[in-house]
């Protein structure tokens, strides 16, 4: 990782779809604040607004956070205008210079009706955003990336690539197709549950969702599973090898093999398995700070 690359995002990052809150009520608002300033403490070098996010939502994060980087991961380019975004990008910018990153993704079939070809529509995108009266830097975008193709893309049109819900052996690959200089920056779902089994139910209740959509069950069998694999859940092999199931040293370790196989920096999402549903996970990202020596 080149040292601007590591000025700018970091080592470890922190995903999460709590961090929408364009839309969300005072209240909430200031607790998001008030945690984005926290991860800021706590060493984390990038937010990474999950669930789908708008401008909206990043911008409004970016104004919380004073020095952290923030990025989305990812914004739909079918919900999108390319010059839209383009002229968001540079509002933020002149607002938080070098601080905002625009993860784009082409999503899912099953999410987007008007999804077809995906890979030339995100090429027609990038060339949007090239054209645009103020183009959005290729350094200051990502893309989210699975298969051989888009990562390529990736490395030609972007800083990189975000890929999600992947496994080590995966990261190794996706390095060996992007090349050494471009970004590489995983996500990792985390369960900080010592109770294996309890850590696997929690683990279900998040993948369930995602072996509905085919792009990620297509990169799942390039990378040796099978169908069987997808059902129920998720079979245990399939759970251990996309999530950090454990306490913090197993998460550490997943992180470590994540870093080792090519990744520059490892977007952290923390799973909460106590009933606070979709809350911020606030004590498990303090943990994860600790263990994995952030400050």
């Amino acid at each position: 990782m080149s040292s601007d690359t590591h000025q700018l995002f970091g080592r470890i990052g922190i995903w999460s779809p709590s961090l929408k809150i364009a839309d969300a009520d005072p209240a909430q608002r200031g607790a998001v604040t008030d945690a984005v300033a926290e991860l800021d403490e706590l060493g984390y070098g990038t937010v990474w607004v999950g669930g789908n996010p708008t401008m909206a939502d990043a911008a409004a994060i970016v104004d919380a956070a004073p020095r952290i980087t923030v990025a989305t991961g990812i914004l739909s380019i079918w919900e999108h205008a390319a010059q839209d975004v383009a002229a968001q990008v540079a509002q933020v910018e002149e607002r938080a210079p070098g601080r905002f990153v625009l993860g784009l993704g082409v999503s899912h079939s099953v999410l987007a009706p008007q999804y077809a070809k995906p890979y030339s529509h995100m090429v027609a995108y990038l060339d949007a955003l090239d054209a645009a009266e103020r183009p959005v830097p290729q350094e200051r975008r990502v893309l989210a990336a699975l298969g051989p193709r888009m990562l390529a893309l990736s490395a030609e049109r972007s800083r990189g690539a975000h890929p999600y819900l992947v496994t080590a052996e995966h990261v190794g690959q996706a390095r060996e197709t992007l090349g050494p200089d471009a970004l590489l920056a995983p996500e990792l779902k985390v369960v900080l549950e010592p109770d294996l089994e309890k850590a696997r139910a929690i683990a279900r209740q998040t993948l369930a969702m995602y072996l509905r959509m085919p792009n990620y069950t297509s990169n799942l069998l390039r990378l040796g599973f099978e169908e069987h694999d997808f059902g129920d859940g998720g079979s245990n092999r399939l759970l251990d090898a996309l999530f950090a199931l454990g306490g913090v040293e197993q998460a550490k370790a997943r992180v470590d093999a994540f870093i080792a196989a090519g990744a520059d920096h490892v977007a952290l999402q923390a799973l909460a398995g106590d009933g606070r549903g979709a809350a911020l996970p606030l004590p498990e990202w303090r943990e994860l700070s600790a263990a994995l020596s952030l400050r």
